[in-house]
């Protein structure tokens, strides 16, 4: 029904697409940083446990890139 070059084609589309994840990753860590800095501008005091949560933010945020990473290298390189 389809070409193998159609497939090939779609694969990679697909492959670009899911790489949007990335920049949600991106965007993600961008605020988690940008409030962690704004929150120990208030309370200086508290700097460890906003780390902390900070760290945890922006490693679940990357996840998300990982995924779409996976994902994309799947399409690739799956043959069909």
């Amino acid at each position: 029904m389809f070409t193998i070059e159609f497939v090939q084609g779609m694969a990679v589309l697909g492959a670009g697409i899911a790489m949007i994840g990335g920049l949600g990753s991106g965007i993600g860590q961008g605020f988690a940083a940008g409030k962690a800095a704004e929150a120990v501008g208030r309370n200086p005091e508290a700097a460890g446990p906003i780390r902390s949560m900070m760290v945890l933010g922006i490693a679940l945020a990357e996840t998300t890139g990982v995924y779409a990473f996976v994902v994309a290298l799947l399409l690739i390189f799956m043959k069909a």
